[in-house]
């Protein structure tokens, strides 16, 4: 009748008997514990440090995209263009080339 005499706290300080696979279990767990709680500091460092640096990464990525997509659609307009008019109006039936 030893366990009911012990309070909760001890049965936290002082476990019962454990065969070594469960101690072996216990270990791996507080292992565990311990990495996922520096795998949580690492996360917050990451998280704060950086975001004003990502921010404005994104932001010069976002301006290049930006020309090079107002340049794309200015050279298929030009393409268009210089269709229609060799096309439609090139006159004597040959076709016409402007640069």
């Amino acid at each position: 009748m030893d366990p009911p005499q012990r309070p909760q706290s001890s049965l936290l300080t002082s476990p019962p008997e454990l065969t070594p696979l469960e101690q072996e279990v216990l270990e791996e767990y507080e292992r565990l514990a311990e990495n996922m709680k520096k795998l949580a500091n690492q996360i917050d460092h990451l998280a704060s440090a950086p975001a004003s640096d990502i921010l404005d990464g994104l932001r010069e990525l976002e301006r290049k995209t930006s020309l090079v997509f107002t340049l794309l659609k200015a050279s298929v307009y030009s393409i268009v263009l210089q269709q229609e008019i060799d096309w439609g109006g090139g006159g004597g039936g040959g076709q016409q080339h402007h640069q």
